[in-house]
């Protein structure tokens, strides 16, 4: 196929496609859909090889937002079953974060609900860097807080913060149908703030919201000219309870596409499978390995993921490998543009949660006993995989990473 020739030779130069090119991607039918997963690999082993990084969510503070995000269970308005929490202690965070790190996770992104952080909210995170790396030599820790105000990135980077994440989420033509209490240029505020701080930035986007083609694409382009580290792609999660609850428009095909177009938009940067992956990818899963090279282990914020040996076992079975703390996740041309963010640690970004931080993120999982569930009809959503994270940060019990 011609234009599957024409992007891996763009995204192997760092070209960027043209949006006809991109929206033909997304227009590519079942038949067609291992050639455009074969061709979109190529470009994810050029720059980032067979590895997968892995990354670990810590909730530091969940539920009870003020903002009306369409798509977040810990909304204003929600009346989602999830676990409501305020602030985890500096050693809870940091017990919470060990479990990751045991199980292979080089990031910890820490995220807490709400509009944006205080200035003593800023302390409160600060001393949780500080007990997380005294605690684990080497992590690297990402922080998602919401809408920065001046100043408030720079703090961060000083308590050792390496990363930010403050998603996008969807096209400004359409951010006003999503969420009214803050604009799509607040987002962009807050993620180039993270810039100037000197932090990787890591943004990303929610499909799944009832966007067109046109607006992913818009989104994805946006992402680009911002110039992030790492690009988490979201798929949303239809929580109960939540104005979109019915909006139950992905299928595993469909995911695979977005996360090619994302791919050949954005060739040289970590693009992360995040929240809803399980839910709407599904058997697919091992494929998307193919397409992004960054997942997260284990659960969400306010969801149950695949356990985390699960993720493990599909990695190497899919003959990809975890990356090591030792890597550099990012391709050189860009680690060292970094300097002193993240980038040149060997790692990008945080993002894929569900409602963190002015409720940026789309978060997904699958209950451990979905699997006795029968399996829907094909083309019908698996609503048996959306299970509330009963489980880890803010419970007395385990993790499942």
């Amino acid at each position: 196929m011609d234009l599957l020739n024409t992007l891996v030779d763009k995204g192997l130069r760092r070209e960027l496609p043209t949006r006809e090119e991109a929206l033909a991607v997304l227009a590519t039918s079942d038949d067609d859909l291992l050639d455009v997963v074969a061709a979109a690999g190529k470009v994810r082993r050029k720059w980032f090889g067979r590895r997968v990084k892995l990354n670990y969510l810590v909730n530091l503070k969940s539920g009870l937002c003020p903002e009306d995000c369409s798509y977040c269970s810990q909304r204003l308005g929600s009346t989602a079953g999830i676990l409501k929490y305020t602030w985890l202690k500096p050693d809870e965070a940091s017990q919470a974060a060990a479990a990751g790190l045991a199980g292979g996770a080089k990031r910890v992104c820490l995220v807490a609900s709400g509009r944006g952080p205080t200035d003593r909210d800023v302390d409160r995170v600060s001393e949780t860097i500080k007990a997380i790396k005294d605690g684990n030599e080497g992590v690297e820790v990402c922080a998602c807080l919401g809408l920065l105000s001046d100043g408030q990135a720079e703090r961060l980077r000083e308590a050792g913060a390496d990363a930010y994440n403050h998603n996008l989420n969807t096209s400004e033509s359409t951010y006003g149908d999503i969420t009214t209490t803050h604009t799509y240029a607040d987002r962009v505020d807050t993620v180039n703030k993270a810039h100037a701080a000197g932090l990787s930035a890591c943004s990303g986007l929610i499909a799944g919201m009832g966007e067109s083609d046109e607006d992913l694409v818009d989104v994805v382009y946006a992402l680009r000219e911002l110039d992030p580290d790492s690009v988490p792609v979201n798929f949303l999660i239809p929580f109960e309870g939540t104005p979109l609850a019915k909006e139950w428009n992905l299928t595993p095909q469909r995911c695979l596409r977005i996360l090619a177009m994302v791919r050949f938009v954005c060739p040289d940067v970590e693009v992360r499978i995040a929240g809803g992956r399980e839910v709407h990818l599904r058997t697919l899963q091992p494929l998307a390995l193919h397409l992004a090279n960054s997942i997260f282990l284990g659960d969400y914020l306010t969801s149950e993921g695949q356990a985390g040996k699960a993720d493990l076992e599909m990695i190497a079975d899919a003959g990809f490998e975890v990356e090591g703390a030792d890597e550099v996740t990012l391709p050189e041309h860009r680690a060292n543009a970094a300097g002193a963010g993240c980038g040149s640690h060997g790692t990008a970004g945080c993002g894929s949660h569900e409602g963190a931080g002015c409720g940026s993120h789309a978060d997904g999982g699958v209950c451990g006993t979905a699997a006795a569930e029968p399996a829907a009809p094909a083309g019908e959503p698996r609503t048996d995989l959306v299970a509330v994270r009963r489980r880890g940060a803010g419970t007395d019990l385990a993790p499942n990473a």
